[in-house]
């Protein structure tokens, strides 16, 4: 089914904070007190100049002794500043970040280095929060801006971040917590954050087509699939469970066929979509909806034929067979349980080439009618009497009819959307993205018979037409190319 799987790996970002520090450099005689006036007649002369130098002296070893400890105190900062250099230096050494490749392999965000405290001048430093002048006071420079501790502020909760880690997005700063919130993928199925491996990388799988994520382990743990869709859906969304093992989504239940009466509108659509292209089936080949045990029972019963594992969904029988066909749809009973379906045989004699055509029951409508469309096509080339083909150039051209009716089906059901007087009517938003779904089943098949045998059938009809390609395989047996 072509399941991806991605990884995430997460980075945190540091704060560091800076402080505004003055140191003075001035000239000591600023530090000088202002003196009162003495007079004379107080103190002698020679008292006074003793005195004066008295004076001078312990101004002079005070005034020494207060530059040698700023002259320290400078000293220390400009050592403590060194090894916040050389810090940031190492932190600077990290790895680049990773680049998106095929292995889908990604880095949220690069881890950022330990923003350096600078010291300017008043004035310069304006916070990146409130655009004022930051002045003296503890302030941020982060994300080569500076900011007020109080105006860093997460991008999703609009409260600070105090943190020592933060992460960014964008050029924007989160709390880890709330970035895990916003960017951390989530399990479509059990809505829990999807675990990291043991290599510390997010891994999870990822349907090709409807794009939805889901932790692996699901794969494993027995939550059901829709046997239509292919969706895990979350756990408490409902699902129908069929007799015969399988589960059906409520969304797909919504246009599933449940029994062959309900089925017989649809045979003769497409029947007219063959006369359409001038291929009409002169016989009236009986269609009978079964049971998954019941086609796989009519499958070893035929000689001839190749089948599309794990699941065989439809057949053309060219044996005579009893079948044991759906006759009446089943009710919902306890537990979301089909129950109360009916069944009976039904004998198949060989009045032609072919004897019946079986469809697995319980599939919505455009599934149901791309493979009756399928196995239309083996019947009209087992009654227009083509010789045995191979399996590539048989499968891939009934896969061609089938892809066709689809889109068919789908442009019609697009032009009805904007007529009123349409018969079909509008068809539901989902049942559209589900034939969508169906096609890109057909377009992205791996099998080298259906895959690649669709891709040689359809590269050859859109080149030559459908009448010609079918001209030249009745001729050689083979695709024009």
């Amino acid at each position: 089914m072509g399941w991806l799987s991605k990884f995430f790996k997460g980075s945190d970002q540091k704060i560091s904070e800076g402080h505004y520090h003055s140191y003075y450099n001035g000239d000591a005689d600023s530090y000088l007190p202002s003196t009162s006036g003495v007079t004379n007649d107080v103190w002698p002369e020679n008292e006074n100049e003793d005195i004066d130098r008295a004076i001078a002296l312990s101004l002079a070893e005070q005034n020494q002794n207060h530059k040698g400890h700023h002259v320290n105190d400078y000293r220390s900062q400009l050592e403590e500043d060194e090894q916040l250099a050389r810090a940031i230096e190492e932190s600077l050494n990290l790895e680049s970040p990773p680049k998106y490749g095929n292995e889908n392999m990604y880095q949220p965000h690069p881890a950022m280095p330990i923003p350096v405290p600078v010291y300017y001048p008043m004035g310069s430093r304006i916070c990146a929060g409130c655009h004022t002048e930051i002045g003296y006071g503890r302030y941020l420079n982060c994300l080569n801006a500076f900011w007020h501790p109080e105006c860093f502020r997460c991008h999703a909760c609009n409260l600070p971040i105090s943190d020592y880690e933060f992460s960014t997005s964008g050029n924007y700063p989160y709390h880890k917590s709330c970035y895990k919130e916003s960017y951390h993928p989530k399990c479509d199925v059990c809505k829990h954050f999807i675990p990291t491996n043991p290599a510390g990388l997010i891994e999870y799988r990822a349907h090709p087509f409807w794009v939805q994520k889901y932790c692996p382990s699901h794969e494993h743990d027995n939550t059901p699939r829709c046997c239509s869709c292919e969706r895990m859906e979350p756990r408490e969304t409902g699902y129908i469970g069929l007799n015969d093992g399988r589960k059906l989504c409520l969304e797909c239940l919504d246009s599933a066929i449940m029994d062959t009466s309900e089925c017989q509108p649809l045979y003769t659509d497409i029947q007219r979509f063959y006369e359409s292209l001038n291929m009409k089936l002169e016989q009236q080949i009986p269609l009978l909806l079964v049971e998954r045990q019941a086609l796989n029972e009519a499958r070893e019963g035929e000689k001839h034929g190749h089948y599309h594992m794990p699941e065989t969904r439809g057949l053309c029988l060219s044996e005579e067979q009893t079948i044991s066909t759906v006759s009446r749809r089943p009710r919902l009973g306890a537990g979301n349980r089909a129950v109360d379906m009916r069944t009976q045989s039904y004998k198949l004699t060989r009045r032609c080439d072919v004897t019946a055509i079986l469809i697995l029951f319980g599939l919505p409508r455009l599934l149901t009618g791309s493979i009756l469309a399928h196995e239309m096509m083996h019947a009209w080339l087992r009654l227009k009497g083509y010789r045995t083909l191979s399996q590539d150039v048989e499968e891939g051209i009934c896969q061609v009819m089938a892809y066709m009716w689809l889109q068919s089906e789908l442009a019609s059901a697009s032009a009805s959307s904007s007529s009123s007087t349409s018969r079909k009517g509008k068809r539901p938003p989902f049942e559209m993205k589900l034939g969508e779904f169906f096609k890109h089943q057909i377009e992205s098949d791996i099998s080298p018979v259906y895959g690649d045998g669709f891709r040689a059938g359809q590269q050859a009809v859109q080149k030559y037409g459908l009448q010609k390609t079918l001209n030249h395989i009745w001729m050689t047996g083979t695709f024009p190319f």
